[in-house]
């Protein structure tokens, strides 16, 4: 485990590494800012920061074992976080879940500590994606015995609709959805460069076959509902005193 996550940092700083990292940096940035609550916590990934527009005042960087790069607040087990039940408002997995040993469980660990109505954010590559077939070519050709990993060797990837599914099981409800990062396969930056073109072109003909994919879901509780920002009011009506002419009023009505 170790290995994969020092792997994702080193990849992180590569070309293509730095392409896919501007591009989840800017959407963790939008879609966290009007995120609001008390307490946010990020699972791994310490090369993004998921969690920098956000405004709740008690914000944490977990990661999986100690002696990682970041800034970290606290090491810990993903499947086993030191949170107690509904005591966060918001959890972002950049990349956490496929390099985690049990996705699973560390999907239900998240869904156990978020308040109802708390958000978790995820974002992951995408198999189904140009990125994706380059990897899949290489592992073939190391088990024949050469070539070299495009992405850093780690856990499963997780596909979109396969996470979807995960989260509608765990009753969450997927509030936004988006791919990004069209440009192909390549390791220079020069080339990265000259194919800037595609992302535009990604977006609007082929928008699901992005390198990456981004969630935003909400943990719903069936059963309750959220009481609206005037039930202090709402209630106060509902006990205030009628006057003695009115009930006369309605009692001469009844008779």
């Amino acid at each position: 485990m170790s290995g994969q996550i020092i792997g994702l940092q080193d990849w992180f700083a590569t070309p293509p590494g730095r392409y896919l990292l501007a591009w989840e940096q800017a959407q963790f940035d939008q879609a966290v800012a009007d995120i609001f609550g008390y307490h946010a916590l990020q699972l791994g990934a310490a090369g993004v920061d998921g969690l920098r527009t956000n405004r709740m005042p008690h914000r944490w960087l977990a990661l999986p074992e100690s002696g990682q790069a970041g800034d970290a607040a606290l090491f810990t087990d993903f499947a086993a976080l030191p949170f107690s039940a509904n005591s966060l408002d918001l959890v972002v997995l950049p990349h956490a879940l496929e390099l985690s040993h049990d996705p699973h469980a560390t999907l239900r660990e998240v869904e156990r500590v978020l308040v109802p109505e708390g958000r978790v954010v995820i974002c992951g590559l995408n198999p189904a994606s140009l990125w994706g077939m380059r990897q899949r070519r290489a592992h073939l050709y190391r088990r024949l015995g050469f070539g070299e990993l495009f992405l850093p060797e780690g856990g499963e990837f997780i596909g979109y609709w396969r996470m979807r599914d995960w989260l509608r099981l765990l009753s969450f409800e997927v509030e936004s959805g988006r791919f990004g990062v069209y440009r192909p396969a390549v390791r220079s930056e020069a080339w990265l460069e000259r194919c800037r073109w595609m992302d535009a072109a990604g977006e609007r003909w082929w928008p699901i076959f992005g390198a990456v994919y981004f969630v935003v879901a909400v943990k719903r509780v069936r059963g309750m509902r959220l009481l609206s920002a005037d039930w202090r009011r709402a209630a106060a009506r509902a006990t205030a005193p009628v006057s003695i002419a009115g009930k006369m009023h309605k009692a001469d009505r009844t008779d």
